[in-house]
């Protein structure tokens, strides 16, 4: 079942759940303070943040973490020019998040 903009849960790992303000909150946090690694990334037109999230996770429902860190917002497509911070690690997310 994919994970859409309203849904409140998120799937990480092994079939549990997150509340997406409360991992978004926490994954924001944890970038500011440069616990998690990332790299920037600068969008070009019409790219979309699931597509992105399959590209360097496999797995496209995981657009929410890359949100999350870039406190963007909900959208999965994004205008261009935007600056995104894409977490890199996404076993350091699964730690961060427990």
């Amino acid at each position: 079942m994919p994970i859409n903009r309203y849904q409140r849960a998120p799937k990480l790992r092994l079939g549990k759940f997150y509340g997406t303000w409360d991992a978004c909150y926490i994954i924001s946090v944890a970038v500011a303070s440069g616990k998690i690694s990332w790299k920037g990334h600068v969008t070009v037109e019409a790219e979309r943040l699931d597509i992105i999230a399959g590209d360097m996770y496999g797995d496209g429902t995981l657009w929410w973490v890359i949100a999350g860190a870039s406190g963007i917002g909900w959208g999965l497509q994004v205008p261009p020019g935007i600056y995104l911070k894409i977490p890199t690690d996404i076993g350091q997310i699964q730690a961060l998040l427990g």
